[in-house]
């Protein structure tokens, strides 16, 4: 009765999570399409050209839709922008004429199986509660030879470094589930049919104020964030490229970010 108990619990608790996520980005789909880090940058084109390729193209929670566009600015056909907040499709079918839009959970995804020659997934992925069966649903729609063209930020090897940054980064934004390490990407992709093909890491700088306004983060959990930028733990402000200003409060800082490009087998 206990496993079959805690497995509802858990059934439960990530439902809840997902719902609560897929509200809060539809209260804020408008800020995500002047958002900096999201429409623009070489990392989008980088995904981009990845697709450039496909005659039948997913985006995966699309967000407000620039990776979908970008890839049809490509010159791709058809592309297809989903996402589990309605007025995030919404809103990149309107930024974006021509896209195709689904409402739909980045785990369970209805289409059928090699429907898709490239599938891209940009700076979302540290939202999902499953990521093995997001990148096990991507295996699953990906035609033999398509592209996985994925973005996502990542958290050091370093186990200090990596709590540090997934509490900045939950305190920022609650529906926040984890940024996993480039190695637990790499492992889930090729376990999934995938060959990795090309790979970086890079560092994209955030713009504080701009990234706690984008969510409308309480006053609270900015004190909270305030004091953890101030005394990071060792190695974390080179890391992080942590800027404060005189009154030592962050200005700016550098995430991680894994670019990988997979080859269906």
């Amino acid at each position: 009765m206990t496993d079959d108990t805690d497995q509802k619990r858990s059934v439960t608790e990530t439902t809840e999570q997902k719902r609560d996520a897929a509200e809060t980005f539809d209260e804020h789909a408008d800020a995500y399409v002047e958002s900096r880090v999201h429409r623009a940058g070489d990392d989008l084109e980088t995904l981009a050209s990845w697709c450039d390729e496909a005659d039948r193209a997913l985006d995966i929670a699309t967000g407000a839709g620039h990776t979908a566009g970008a890839i049809a600015d490509r010159g791709v056909d058809e592309v297809c922008a989903t996402d589990a907040a309605p007025e995030m499709v919404a809103t990149a079918r309107s930024e974006f004429p021509g896209l195709r839009g689904v409402v739909t959970d980045a785990e369970r995804l209805p289409f059928r199986e090699s429907a898709f020659d490239a599938v891209a997934c940009r700076i979302a992925a540290h939202h999902f509660p499953d990521p093995e069966a997001f990148v096990s649903e991507v295996g699953r729609v990906t035609d033999s030879g398509g592209v996985f063209a994925f973005e996502d930020n990542i958290a050091p090897e370093d186990d200090a470094l990596d709590e540090f940054l997934n509490q900045v980064e939950r305190l920022r934004d609650p529906t926040h589930v984890r940024s996993h390490r480039d190695s637990e990407w790499r492992a889930w992709i090729r376990n999934a049919g995938f060959e990795i093909t090309d790979s970086v890491v890079i560092t994209k700088t955030i713009d504080y104020p701009d990234w706690v306004r984008q969510l409308d983060t309480p006053a609270k959990n900015r004190e909270q964030l305030e004091a953890l930028f101030a005394d990071p733990p060792d190695d974390a402000a080179n890391l992080f490229e942590i800027e404060l200003g005189d009154d030592g409060k962050p200005l700016s800082f550098a995430n991680l970010k894994v670019l990988i490009r997979a080859k269906k087998q």
